[in-house]
């Protein structure tokens, strides 16, 4: 087994598996909103280099190790080849969610839902089989498309929550006005990721960086504060914490997990944060607790069972998928 990724995937991974590594695309942003033009000079800067890592990953990898199958994680490199070399591709993400699950979109998200849905086709043209995790069900849209809680890592998974005083915080740069709004809340305690600092100013407590630390301050919260990735609802919800979600602007994929997570009443989601909005937020903390009792999180079995059944018997069921596919 070969393993491909760049960037953080390629330090974690490298040490303990063959890692082939490859060049990944970017998504550059400012104040909280993505930068159209800066995500498209960075990524345009990295072709050459992203062409001779393709010519590599093709050589090495599909003419030399030839691989039976090939699993994604919304890396488009390996999924190009997949289809060239005509190999079973499945795919295990929750960018697919955009594309193969109904789900409610607000209609101002109209238009991104569908460039969205548009470059998710480009990055990965034709998976046979998608695993797709999400916190928000529904339909799909084909048979070939399986839904499954979020995956989770075994640290979360070990976590024993609790309902702390404090809210946990986590951003980065250019949210200087809103911190200055969680000064309005001296009765609070407010715990801040993402700004390397270690002191405290008013309500505001900085904590520096810290995988348990910050764990332990997730599990032990009565709330979190962040902006609206993926990663960081899933492991929120599955310790029952309610959400404010700040999504970055013009990134749909943020601004959809914002609107689900209202519409399912487990936080609130808000463009613009002032004082009204964090204690508007803050009042209704334990309506959105009680309604995140219900929240039904996975400990990873489900997708490990469905994907071990497409491998089983020399990747059998993948290769049917694929053959019903070409």
């Amino acid at each position: 087994m070969w393993l491909v990724s760049y960037d953080r995937g390629y330090q974690n991974l490298k040490d303990d598996f063959d890692v082939f590594e490859t060049e990944g695309l970017c998504i550059a942003s400012e104040d909280n909103k993505v930068s159209v033009v800066r995500t498209f000079t960075e990524n345009i800067k990295r072709l050459p280099e992203g062409y001779r890592s393709l010519q590599e990953l093709r050589e090495r990898l599909f003419k030399q190790f030839r691989p039976d199958c090939v699993i994604t994680d919304f890396e488009p490199m390996t999924a190009y080849l997949a289809n060239h070399y005509s190999l079973p591709l499945i795919t295990i993400d929750n960018q697919h969610r955009m594309r193969y699950l109904e789900y409610d979109c607000p209609p101002h998200l109209a238009v991104e839902a569908r460039v969205t849905k548009t470059i998710i086709r480009a990055m990965v043209p034709r998976p046979d089989v998608s695993l797709v995790t999400t916190f928000h069900f529904g339909e799909t849209t084909n048979d070939r498309t399986f839904l499954f809680p979020p995956i989770l890592r075994r640290e979360v998974l070990a976590q024993q929550p609790s309902e702390g005083d404090h809210v946990l915080v986590y951003l980065t740069s250019g949210f200087g006005s809103f911190l200055e709004e969680l000064d309005h809340f001296r009765r609070e305690a407010f715990l801040v990721y993402g700004y390397d600092r270690s002191d405290r100013v008013g309500a505001v407590t900085f904590k520096p960086f810290s995988k348990d630390g910050f764990l332990r301050d997730l599990a032990g919260a009565k709330a979190v504060m962040a902006t609206a990735g993926f990663t960081l609802i899933s492991e929120a919800f599955y310790l029952k914490k309610p959400y404010l979600a700040m999504p970055m602007r013009g990134q749909f994929e943020q601004e959809l997990n914002g609107f689900q997570l209202q519409r399912l009443g487990y936080g609130k989601s808000v463009s613009e944060v002032g004082a009204e909005a964090i204690g508007d937020f803050l009042y209704r903390v334990p309506d959105y607790a009680e309604r995140l009792q219900g929240y039904e999180a996975g400990d990873n079995r489900a997708i490990k069972e469905k994907l071990d059944e497409l491998l089983e018997n020399d990747c059998a069921l993948a290769r049917r998928f694929h053959d019903q596919r070409t």
